[in-house]
């Protein structure tokens, strides 16, 4: 089992902080795990086990306390008033207006509560405004490289084309593991068709699966690609599926809930403005990428590249955006905590004359000293009057 340290460290720098720790994250992504390990961590540090509850609700045996009063009841039946009582409740989304029993449980000086869930449109619903101010959400991703590759003895190469085409879903590694590498496809679908069954068409009114599907094949082929609202449904209808707009909008805001789909907006970065139109979409896990396009997923490798490091700087910086300068674009601005901007670059090489110009152009109209980096899979790694170039599985490594 691969232990979430980063994860772990934030959950561990949040206790005896009196908030509501809300961890939110794609379905098998590992929250579940994450709940565990650190229940260990607070075991390790001399908390008694009948101070830790934990329950999910998606299983079976806890059908019957899927009903706010009766969970409530439950738990103060077995919290100690006289010490501190941590309690977790994954997928807390199963109970109807859990956010009332939220609340209760919070105003309790003896509580500290976590809870998971698997659609954002449970931190949109009255828990945001019932409960301002009084949560922090902790977002879980997919394994990085560094967590993926360190179960593995292959070469770092090796590791990564397996990373590249397969994703780091924490069970992905499991299966690669075993070397049966053959039921990584069947499992990412099952994954897929779960968020769809699950957390899309039983929480939101799809008029047409089949209008949705298409709509989700269109877009994850479009990964990395300006793409509007607008030019989805023109494509779609014009394969004679009639569409507008609003509909396309609500359908990408539903994938975007259910964490599949991630959008980024478009930032001038000589007007310092945000821009509202022609953003890009960057898919969860790129393992889910082949499991949905199948071949197709291999034709723009360049794109898959970029989506991994997108993924990857979600880890590292609070804000990305796709940046915009005199009439070129630059493929990522980021700003950390504390406010530090760094500009990045991403192409699978730049061996070419051709290609490294056209890399270097968009920093060439950025006149500021913030770090500029072109992440490639070329082994070198020369400056540029101040561009760094690095190979892109050296910077996932941190080398």
């Amino acid at each position: 089992m691969i232990v979430r340290k980063q994860y772990i460290n934030r959950l561990k720098n949040m206790l005896g902080i009196k908030v509501i720790k809300v961890i939110t994250g794609l379905r098998r992504v590992g929250k579940t795990t994450l709940f565990k390990q650190f229940q260990q961590e607070l075991k390790n540090s001399g908390i008694s086990e009948k101070n830790i509850i934990y329950l999910n609700l998606e299983e079976m045996e806890n059908e019957a306390l899927l009903e706010r009063h009766v969970l409530h009841d439950y738990i103060m039946r077995l919290s100690d008033r006289n010490t501190t009582n941590y309690i977790f409740l994954d997928e807390i989304q199963m109970v109807p207006e859990f956010e009332k029993l939220i609340d209760s449980l919070f105003v309790k000086d003896f509580i500290d509560i976590y809870i998971t869930g698997s659609n954002a449109w449970f931190l949109s619903s009255e828990l945001a405004t019932l409960l301002t101010g009084r949560y922090i959400e902790v977002s879980i991703s997919p394994l990085s490289f560094k967590e993926f590759s360190s179960v593995f003895t292959k070469s770092k190469v090796e590791i990564f084309e397996d990373y590249i085409n397969f994703g780091g879903m924490p069970e992905v590694s499991n299966i690669l593991q075993l070397n049966k590498e053959q039921e990584v496809t069947p499992y990412l679908t099952n994954v897929f068709r779960t968020i769809l069954e699950k957390d899309i068409y039983k929480r939101n009114k799809i008029k047409s699966k089949f209008d949705f599907e298409n709509i989700v094949n269109f877009i994850f082929d479009c990964i990395g690609n300006i793409v509007s609202p607008n030019n989805i449904a023109k494509s779609v209808t014009n394969n004679g599926n009639k569409i507008n707009n609003e509909t396309v909008e609500k359908y990408l805001s539903v994938l975007e809930d259910s964490f599949l789909l991630n959008k980024v907006l478009r930032y001038d970065i000589k007007g310092k403005k945000m821009l509202q139109t022609l953003n890009k979409f960057y898919i969860a896990d790129t393992g889910l990428l082949h499991a949905i396009l199948g071949r197709n997923a291999q034709m723009n490798r360049g794109h898959l590249l970029e989506n991994l490091v997108f993924t990857e700087l979600k880890r590292r910086y609070e804000e990305i955006y796709i940046g915009k300068v005199l009439g070129t674009e630059c493929d990522f601005v980021c700003k950390d905590n504390k406010g530090a901007i760094a500009y990045y670059q991403v192409s699978l090489t730049v061996r070419e004359p051709k290609t490294l110009d056209r890399e270097l152009f968009p920093f060439s109209k950025i006149n500021n000293h913030f770090p500029k980096y072109i992440l490639t899979l070329d082994p070198e790694e020369p400056n540029y009057e101040g561009v760094q170039q690095k190979n892109v599985i050296n910077w996932l490594l941190d080398i």
